[in-house]
């Protein structure tokens, strides 16, 4: 069985971290099939992105044994953080509304794999930790582009210095989670959101997230002039003709 497994659902793309018994940690199969993953949701009928995990933790980040067990750990650790980040860059990049649920725990390379959605329903017991420095490495997969871009410079320093255990409602308080909700309810509110977006307005929201995620990397006068070519486009696009209809007929 695949250890990232995907499905297409009304328009949902669903990934699935399920590699349960290992945490959810990513060994270099793993990260393979995260790539494939990623691909398959890429296509045109995907309104909206689900991620979410089997087991009681979301995502361990990478499997440390798997690399401890090959002939050359620096060289499997380099491919495994290279093929990962990339799917990861490449899931941050489509132009579709991603929305993740996680409980349990998301350590190390785990935050990185959840901040390539947009929005994140974490469980109440859900706990964060960068984990990096308590086996002597080093952040990886995007993760030390994405957390300070997620909850400032110095929260992210304390974060990945310190070896601080953040709790759900410490982690929504600082801006790494959206919601925080009893563990029960962590996927009915990952559906619930990714249905509205799937039947609202997904192309506007995908191009929406597509803008945001890309402000980080342009100039204003870059930004302005790409939002206004995009909002142009959409005007005369079926769906932004079908909600202006609906907006001047109330």
């Amino acid at each position: 069985m695949a250890a990232v497994t995907h499905d297409l659902v009304d328009g949902v793309g669903r990934l699935v971290l399920s590699r349960a018994e290992q945490s959810n940690s990513f060994d270099l199969p793993a990260a393979r099939d995260m790539a494939l993953a990623v691909e398959a949701v890429s296509a045109d009928e995907v309104r909206a992105i689900t991620l979410t995990a089997e087991g009681k933790r979301f995502c361990a980040g990478g499997d440390v044994t798997s690399f401890l067990a090959s002939d050359d750990a620096a060289a499997y650790l380099l491919e495994l953080a290279t093929v990962l980040e990339g799917a990861l860059r490449t899931l941050a990049e489509l132009a579709t509304p991603v929305v993740a649920g996680v409980r349990g725990a998301v350590a190390g390379a785990g935050l990185a794999v959840m901040l390539s959605a947009d929005v994140i329903v974490a469980s109440r017991s859900t706990k964060f930790v960068m984990a990096y420095p308590g086996i002597g490495l080093t952040p990886d997969c995007g993760a030390s582009y994405l957390v300070p871009r997620a909850i400032g410079q110095q929260r992210a320093l304390d974060f990945a210095l310190t070896g601080r255990v953040l709790s759900a409602d410490e982690a929504c308080d600082w801006g790494l989670v959206s919601y925080v909700v009893d563990d029960d309810e962590v996927e009915q509110k990952v559906d619930q959101i990714a249905r509205t977006w799937a039947d609202t307005a997904p192309l506007a929201l995908g191009q929406a997230r597509r803008l945001i995620r890309g402000s980080w990397d342009t100039t204003a006068a870059e930004q302005g002039a790409d939002e206004s070519a995009t909002i142009a486009a959409a005007v005369t696009g079926a769906e932004a003709q079908r909600l202006v209809a609906a907006f001047t007929s109330r």
